[in-house]
């Protein structure tokens, strides 16, 4: 479900955002864009208690103490009350901010867009935290499938909602709104799935304030990582968006898009094991099962994660120029730059998750903050004197110092995980990986052509390539076996299905 969530939402994402693009105009689309990047502030009112609900609801789950559930149910349905009303007071200052600090980049008519599109989001906001609740119920119950469901729910009904209103004439403001009425409504669903389906129970008691300490303790360095998130994936934009203006904001809005794609292969299979890994470690697990649990997952994403970065390094450009046009072609290399990097924090996603299990994510989440006060600082100059790309050098560094170099060495010497032991199993499949690349420059230099057939074929080809190179010299026993029981299932559901029709 993971999978076929993240497959839906590139289709679309590869179909609809051309067209949004040329709908709305380079300009409204990069307002668009950077609107986008003052919601993501506001989502970091959440405060990580989001990931708290996870964390101790699956450890309850653990020790089967359903009054204990119920009562930290309901302090965390109020505390996301509090926070939806102080979103309120938070969005109202921005709204009166935005003549200040976008003034001297936007027109009149941005400006007044932007304000409506704020006080959507501020109503979106304000309702969706209190809310959101209940879908961190249902992680922490393991109802993945029902979780991902009303995701694939929210990425197919944006564009069929949204595309009648843009070409009648409706532009950004339109898309925020029907935004808005999705998530609150696929909210709503989630509230009605865990009292039907899960039975919770909410218990409005005398707060225990030596358990809210403990979560707002183990919350604040939750909330650290979101914020460095949000610098890292979101201040470029807005930087940008005071220096250089919306045009130059939309190209790296694009190049965005497609490192936000990336990241979801990787957080789609190792978003799922935060319930196990809480209950792994409530069962006292031992570093050598949490190593192993480590490499598997990371196996499998690097499988994933190297096939999609191989492919753009190979036919990035040409694809982009065809999908989002000529003057996007700065975006290719805004992704190079990020991508490889953050290939390698991405496929020890699930040492996060141990980090989190084990209450020990302090450390990384001060690195994390270090690392994007640094960032901040270089990349005004950077995107002064080189536009997106110089956003993209001053997102590259500090990704490369913290999360690679800094968080191996803690992972190693603070967890006990064997980081020496995941390296050389990532190695290992990386020689089939380099030979595939030199497979695809062959059939570059031997097809020449890039119009959107022949890139589609040249594709094709390197993905078959790069699949059968993996399977003969990268892929273990456990991965075969894997593969071929997902096979099995697949085929038996189908076979079911055909005999049941006819």
């Amino acid at each position: 479900m993971s999978f076929l969530s993240i497959f839906v939402n590139v289709i679309i994402a590869l179909l609809y955002t051309p067209i949004l693009i040329r709908l709305l105009g380079q300009s409204e689309y990069g307002l668009y864009s950077l609107i986008g990047s003052i919601a993501g502030y506001l989502s970091i009112m959440d405060l990580g208690l989001g990931n708290a609900i996870v964390r101790y609801t699956a450890r309850n789950r653990a020790l089967g103490d359903k009054v204990i559930e119920s009562k930290l149910n309901g302090m965390f349905l109020l505390l996301y009350t509090v926070i939806g009303l102080l979103t309120v007071v938070v969005g109202a200052v921005i709204f009166n901010s935005i003549d200040q600090i976008f003034g001297a980049s936007l027109s009149t008519s941005e400006l007044q867009k932007a304000k409506i599109m704020i006080l959507v989001l501020i109503v979106n906001f304000a309702l969706s935290f209190p809310l959101s609740v209940f879908g961190s119920i249902m992680q922490a119950y393991e109802k993945f499938i029902a979780v991902k469901i009303v995701t694939l729910i929210r990425y197919i009904m944006l564009p069929i909602l949204s595309l009648p209103f843009l070409y009648v004439g409706y532009g950004s403001v339109s898309i925020v709104i029907i935004t808005t009425i999705i998530n609150i409504s696929c909210l709503l669903f989630t509230v009605f799935y865990c009292f039907k389906h899960l039975k919770i129970r909410f218990f409005f008691s005398k707060i225990d304030y030596r358990m809210l300490v403990e979560i707002i303790g183990y919350s604040f360095f939750i909330f650290l990582n979101v914020i460095v998130d949000q610098i890292y994936w979101n201040t470029d934009q807005f930087v940008l968006g005071i220096i250089s203006g919306t045009a130059t904001v939309a190209i790296y809005a694009v190049a965005m898009q497609f490192i936000k794609l990336y990241m979801m292969f990787s957080t789609s299979v190792s978003g799922v094991f935060l319930p196990k890994v809480s209950m792994m470690v409530a069962n006292n697990s031992s570093n050598y099962e949490l190593t192993n649990l480590t490499i598997k997952v990371g196996r499998v994403q690097y499988i994933i994660m190297a096939l999609i970065v191989s492919g753009f390094v190979l036919f990035g450009r040409p694809f982009i120029n065809l999908w989002a046009g000529s003057n996007f072609d700065d975006a290719y290399y805004i992704v190079l730059l990020v991508m490889i990097p953050l290939t390698i924090p991405l496929i020890q996603n699930v040492c996060i998750s141990i980090l989190q299990a084990k209450n020990l994510h302090g450390f990384r989440s001060i690195i994390m903050i270090v690392v994007a006060v640094i960032k901040v600082i270089i990349s005004i100059p950077l995107a002064k004197y080189y536009s997106g790309v110089g956003a993209a050098i001053a997102t590259m560094v500090p990704l490369i110092v913290g999360n690679i170099i800094i968080m191996n060495v803690y992972y190693q010497k603070k967890i006990g995980l064997n980081m020496l032991l995941f390296w050389r199993n990532i190695l290992i499949i990386s020689i089939p990986v380099l030979i595939s690349l030199l497979f695809g420059y062959g059939i570059i230099y031997l097809l020449p052509d890039n119009s959107l057939l022949h890139l589609l074929y040249k594709i094709l080809l390197f993905t078959i390539i790069y699949i059968v190179l993996i399977w003969l010299l990268g892929l273990n026993k456990y991965e075969k076996q894997l593969i071929k029981s997902v096979i099995i299932k697949v085929t038996n559901t189908f076979n079911k299905m055909k005999s049941v029709n006819s």
